[in-house]
């Protein structure tokens, strides 16, 4: 990302969110453009996430190895490596495939508290060919950070990353291992 000039960090000043989420849609694609590699891909997007949306304490990835979600590239504190499919929210989301906002994670049955700053939570389930490759995890110190907005625009943004990686052929080589 250092040589590419399309690529700033953003703030919302002056902008609604939908119009931030669009201009990150926008530079997300810069800042892939020719690079296919899924690890150097996610610590990016992690990155950029992390220092594009504000009000985060932690953005990162958790991918499904065996029947476990284990911890990917990320950006904040040091955090749960090991995660059992429908256990918290990442194990909740990857078990139902299905995004959720989480206002209070407090209040989630189960919540894995990996961090005690974090008091709402998105996660986003990432589907390859109708299979689970992982989640995409953001946490916020703010009660109800998230909202259908950023649903939107982060699902939005999981179909840039995607498109620009070869999640398929990473997930046969991790199966290896």
């Amino acid at each position: 990302m250092a040589g590419n000039k399309l690529y700033r960090e953003t703030t919302m000043v002056n902008q609604t969110k939908i119009q931030h989420y669009q201009e990150l849609s926008l530079q997300l694609s810069h800042v892939f453009e020719g690079e296919h590699d899924a690890i150097a891909n996610m610590a990016n997007f992690t990155s950029f996430l992390f220092y594009n949306l504000d009000r985060l304490n932690w953005a990162g990835f958790y991918l499904l190895r065996g029947n476990d979600l284990v911890l990917g590239p990320f950006q904040g504190k040091p955090a749960c490596i090991r995660i059992a499919m429908g256990k918290g929210v990442c194990g909740t989301v990857a078990q139902a495939r299905q995004t959720q906002i989480v206002p209070d994670v407090h209040a989630f049955p189960g919540h894995i508290p990996c961090d005690s700053a974090s008091n709402s939570e998105i996660v986003i389930p990432i589907l390859i060919d109708g299979e689970l490759f992982g989640v995409l995890d953001l946490d916020s110190p703010d009660f109800s950070r998230f909202d259908e907005d950023d649903r939107q625009g982060l699902e939005k943004l999981l179909e840039i990353f995607i498109a620009n990686c070869n999640l398929s052929r990473f997930s046969e080589s991790m199966k290896s291992l």
